[in-house]
């Protein structure tokens, strides 16, 4: 029995019904696609950490005291 798919082996295309897709773009738009959904974690994830570490510099105990006066020598 003959396969059914005789074209495989000659011209690797994904054919659609309106254009066909060469097998080495169809490879490169994955990758490129995959790249920037890690590039968009990636960066979620550092302007998080760098959101948090902001957070940290203005908290009241990292502040440092300022000296104020007392009631009895404004009064004087």
């Amino acid at each position: 029995m003959p396969p059914t798919n005789t074209n495989s082996s000659q011209n690797p295309e994904l054919n659609l019904t309106f254009f066909s897709i060469p097998q080495f773009l169809l490879s490169m738009g994955t990758g490129s696609i995959l790249l920037l959904l890690t590039t968009g974690k990636v960066t979620v994830k550092a302007l998080d950490s760098m959101g948090q570490a902001s957070e940290e510099l203005f908290r009241g105990d990292r502040l440092p005291i300022l000296p104020f006066p007392d009631d009895n020598e404004s009064n004087q």
